[in-house]
């Protein structure tokens, strides 16, 4: 049995941080990652396609929002490597695109489209003084008004999320870019987007090299410290001991857990109404496709609402990835058949789904494994949305409140 201070479970974005942390920081401390893939990066790794980079687990880019971050990160992929851009994310609307989000850019919809689309959000509840809804549905139709809702939010979140859409919850719905009636009415006058920014308005992409060849150059740092295709597949908590599908145990004092909780086929010591809530976690899986064509368009992504179309988004990697081609697209995995190509990559993990008992099935989970030492961190580990970036932030706090 291996024994170490940190046992490390994922080398993705949130793994890689917290394993790169201790070894700069705290020399003294013995730790190990482990690892299901040949590789490290997890979503964020990339592969060469027809001559270029191509990320495979869909679009991925460095926000500009964390400097401090990007300061860690650029400490293994110098900022000389990379190119700044300024977002340019679009809606396809079928007979046209509009830019993202799509309550700041009505303007650049042909004049009659605007006035209906005006005419919705100005009933819509939010502007009428309704009380908030509390189901998924309900309240984009509330914040937005109906036309929005139903030509754009509702049939891409389907498409996305691939599940009911009441079965999520509206507690995290505020984070999305917040663009007011008002300043709707403002970008329609004066012919630019009001309100506040999605994220990645400025975002970084290397020159050079997919998104993937930050995390592997972490990986290498790392060395011999991460296992490679070991697959989780129990875990005790009461002995903090973790075995592999290839029979390998690992204990450690601290285990820090970045990998999906539902992935791991046995939990000892982890009462039954945990391990029941851990199988009501949702995620949804995705398909990155390679396309060979080139876009007429200077947009970096597209969002694709059509219901009729398979895929949710397009990566157009030509205009962020110097000397490229084509184009990838984003399709959940429920929506694609089941050939496999070259170009052609799954990922059975993507999103984790903010349903309506998340909160409270990972609010039990986290204080439960947290007083056995074991922290769920990161996209997987907390089953929250995070960017990689917001990921590296996570990574960096939990380091500092366990080691302080």
């Amino acid at each position: 049995m291996e024994k170490v201070d940190y046992l490390i479970l994922g080398a993705g974005p949130a793994g890689l941080t917290f394993a790169e942390l201790l070894r700069e920081k705290k020399p003294e401390v013995s730790f190990l990652v482990l690892e299901k893939e040949s590789e490290p990066g997890g979503l964020c790794r990339s592969r060469d396609v027809d001559g270029s980079p191509l990320d495979t687990g869909g679009g991925h880019f460095l926000d500009v929002r964390r400097p401090e971050v990007n300061r860690f990160l650029f400490s293994f992929m110098p900022q000389e490597e990379w190119n700044l851009f300024e977002r340019d994310s679009r809606i396809d609307m079928g007979t046209y695109e509009i830019g993202h989000p799509f309550e700041a850019n009505i303007w650049q919809m042909p004049q009659r489209e605007q006035v209906k689309f005006l005419k919705s959000i100005a009933v819509a509840g939010c502007n009428l003084g309704v009380p908030k809804p509390e189901k998924f549905v309900e309240w984009v139709v509330w914040k937005l008004g109906d036309l929005v809702a139903n030509s754009y939010l509702l049939p891409y979140n389907e498409k996305m999320f691939g599940t009911d859409l009441e079965a999520l919850g509206t507690y995290w719905l505020d984070k999305l870019p917040n663009v007011s009636f008002e300043e709707t009415l403002l970008s329609c006058l004066n012919r630019k987007p009001y309100g506040t920014q999605p994220g990645h308005a400025q975002f970084y992409y290397p020159k050079q090299y997919g998104y993937g060849e930050l995390w592997r150059r972490m990986g290498d740092a790392l060395g011999e410290r991460i296992w490679y295709q070991k697959t989780v597949v129990e875990l005790n908590a009461q002995t903090g001991t973790v075995t592999c599908g290839d029979g390998t145990v690992c204990r450690g004092s601290r285990i820090i857990f970045t990998i999906p909780w539902c992935s791991v086929r046995r939990y000892e010591g982890v009462g039954e109404d945990l391990v029941s809530g851990i199988g009501r976690l949702r995620s949804t899986g995705t398909e990155i496709r390679y396309v060979p064509e080139n876009l007429d368009t200077p947009a970096h992504w597209i969002y694709v609402p059509d219901p009729e179309i398979s895929y949710h988004r397009i990566l157009v990697r030509k205009n962020f990835c110097p000397g490229s081609r084509g184009y990838w697209v984003e399709t959940n995995l429920n929506r694609v058949a089941d050939t496999v190509q070259d170009g052609v990559f799954r990922n059975e993990y993507t999103y984790p789904l903010n349903t309506v008992e998340k909160p409270a099935v990972m609010e039990k989970l986290l204080a439960y494994m947290g007083e056995r030492q074991i922290y769920g961190l990161g996209r997987w580990g907390e089953h929250q949305h995070y960017n990689s970036d917001a990921t590296v932030e996570q990574a960096m706090k939990l380091f500092e409140q366990l080691t302080a």
